[in-house]
């Protein structure tokens, strides 16, 4: 399982699994593996230079024709040698590739669903996901101030990530390092933010603080809402 995102990735499509498509029209947010089993990097859900100015259209080209589309070959690179070993039944670099899966699956996976929790359009939470931040964080003021600095936070590269923890029925806001490192496992990333320096240095520089507050003013949250109900209505309602 990827560590920290397996249940998101069955439950947002990763693999095809039609759960999401049923869910007020929408297709999953990663497509379906190509015919010979890989998995494909999804185009983008707008134009390159649709999120300007809080992010450039030379960041968000390079970011998915370069860097996500490295993750997506990485992915099926490992499930390719993974294979490979139970086919011989050599396991001798089980342990590197095993996590080269987690690292580039898990990659693969977050860069999708950054994607698409973005838009020019911005906006703030409406409906249940209002409702549920209200109990989780105590209003979208609390949750901003924590969010932006938790994410500026991670060390290194990584990820800020608001989670929805199915078993307490609450929302989280977690700090990823890398792709996989210190998530909580079960927990199914709703929001995401990603903080390698490939996502912002042309143009914030070493200001990453800067980046995440001008990321909070572009955050989708229609498609957030979006997220969390088709997670209630798979894991169950608390």
């Amino acid at each position: 399982m990827l560590k920290g995102v397996g249940l998101a990735a069955l439950t947002l499509g990763v693999a095809g699994i039609g759960g999401a498509e049923a869910l007020a029209g929408h297709p999953p947010v990663i497509p379906k593996t190509s015919p010979s089993g890989e998995c494909r990097l999804p185009p983008l859900p707008y134009a390159y230079d649709a999120l300007e100015p809080v992010i450039d259209r030379q960041t968000v080209t390079i970011h998915h024709d370069k860097h996500h589309a490295g993750y997506v070959a990485g992915f099926n690179n490992a499930l390719k040698k993974l294979s490979e070993a139970r086919t011989s039944g050599d396991f001798g670099l089980i342990k590197h590739w095993s996590k080269e899966l987690a690292f580039h699956g898990s990659g693969h996976v977050l860069h999708s669903l950054y994607w698409a929790n973005m838009g020019a359009a911005g906006g703030e939470p409406a409906g249940e996901l209002k409702t549920a931040m209200q109990k989780s964080f105590g209003g979208l003021d609390k949750f901003n101030a924590q969010f932006v600095a938790a994410t500026a936070a991670v060390e290194a590269s990584g990820w800020g990530v608001m989670a929805y923890e199915p078993y307490m029925g609450y929302l989280l806001i977690q700090q990823i390092e890398k792709h996989q490192d210190l998530a909580l496992l079960g927990a199914i990333p709703l929001m995401v933010c990603d903080v390698w320096e490939h996502a912002y240095y042309l143009k914030y520089q070493n200001r990453r603080a800067d980046y995440v507050k001008a990321f909070m003013k572009i955050i989708n949250w229609k498609e957030v809402e979006r997220r969390l109900l088709m997670v209630k209505s798979i894991v169950g309602y608390r």
